[in-house]
């Protein structure tokens, strides 16, 4: 079965991701080991945006180009698509007050959940998969889902969800199947360091 992955990718990071020690994740050996063995993984959409350096982080950017530079080189199923960051000074409610509001920097990442659904979208009226599966736990992507099953019912649907906290009940209304990424999967996907006939290599924060 040709199978097209669509990774939310901040959604991953955050869901399985974050303060772990296997940000230099492999994808394509990830979603073999969650997959059935019909499954034959066709491409590897890879959708976010690229973050800005911070006071707390100022080389972030760098790890993260150094990932995607390393995904790009070592595996040919996977195409990146870029969304962008919006960052600003806003006034939220402090939470203990006195000083009712406090002025905090407000960083929102824009454009991944729409671009994932157009290009899920877009591919199954290209009949560019057999199966789609989405890897996020953001509901947002459920009407796009909704579409392919409604227009396209003989195209299989997918979820694996990052992280714990269960599977939004959206998405398993209009999944075929749900898989959830264990910590013992992330454990071997690792990529290599360097990436073979490449001076890509882990960064050391990681």
């Amino acid at each position: 079965m040709d199978t097209a992955i669509y990774v939310d990718g901040f959604n991953l990071y955050y869901g399985s991701l974050k303060g772990t020690a296997y940000k230099w994740l492999d994808l394509k050996t990830l979603f073999n080991s969650v997959l059935a063995p019909r499954h034959r993984i066709v491409k590897i959409n890879y959708f976010t945006a690229r973050v800005k350096p911070t006071p707390r982080d100022p080389s972030a950017p760098q790890r993260q180009q150094a990932y995607i530079r390393a995904l790009e080189a070592y595996i040919p199923e996977v195409t990146v698509h870029y969304g962008h960051f919006l960052q600003h000074n806003v006034r939220m409610a402090n939470a203990n007050p006195p000083t009712n509001t406090l002025e905090v920097i407000k960083t929102e990442e824009k454009g991944s959940d729409v671009n994932l659904s157009v290009h899920l979208l877009n591919d199954a009226w290209l009949n560019s998969y057999d199966c789609a599966v989405v890897v996020s736990n953001d509901s947002d992507m459920a009407e796009a889902m909704q579409l392919v099953r409604q227009h396209h019912p003989n195209k299989v649907l997918g979820v694996i969800t990052p992280g714990k906290h269960g599977t939004s009940r959206q998405l398993q209304q209009r999944a075929h199947f749900v898989r959830t990424i264990r910590t013992g999967a992330l454990r071997n996907s690792l990529l290599p360091s360097p990436i073979p006939g490449t001076n890509l290599i882990k960064p050391n924060t990681w």
